[in-house]
C-alpha cells in the first residue's frame, strides 16, 4: 500500500520542529502509521474542530498534540501541534485548527 503525503497547513510542521526530539519521534511514529492507513496507538475524534479531524495524544514529559485530518484522497492534513498545558484543550488551539481546516476546505473548493 502507498503511503499518503503529509499536507503541512500554516506552521505546523515547524511547530513539530521545535518540539523534543523523543516528541517529534512519538508524533512522527503515530503520522507514518496514519499514511499507512492505520490508526496512532492514542487518538481521539476533534468533532469541536471539525467532520473527520483526528488528534494523535503522545505523553512525553508532558502532554502533546497533533491533529490532522486524513479523509482527503490527496493527503493527510496536520492541522496544529502543540503540547497541552491543562486537561481541557485551549479554546486558542482549537481555534487555530479550526481556521486552518476552513483554509483546506476553500483551497480544495479552488
Amino acid at each position: 500500500m502507498d503511503s499518503k503525503p503529509l499536507l503541512w497547513v500554516g506552521s505546523s510542521r515547524e511547530d513539530l520542529r521545535g518540539l523534543e526530539p523523543d516528541v517529534r519521534l512519538a508524533l512522527g511514529t503515530d503520522l507514518r502509521r496514519v499514511q499507512s492507513g492505520l490508526q496512532p496507538r492514542d487518538w481521539k475524534p476533534m468533532a469541536s474542530v471539525g467532520a473527520g479531524v483526528l488528534e494523535i495524544r503522545v505523553r512525553v514529559a508532558g502532554a502533546y498534540r497533533l491533529l490532522y485530518v486524513a479523509k482527503f484522497a490527496e493527503g493527510i492534513y496536520v492541522l496544529h501541534v502543540f503540547q497541552k498545558k491543562s486537561q481541557k484543550t485551549s479554546g486558542l488551539d482549537l481555534e487555530i485548527a479550526r481556521t486552518r481546516l476552513a483554509a483546506v476546505r476553500r483551497t480544495r473548493k479552488e
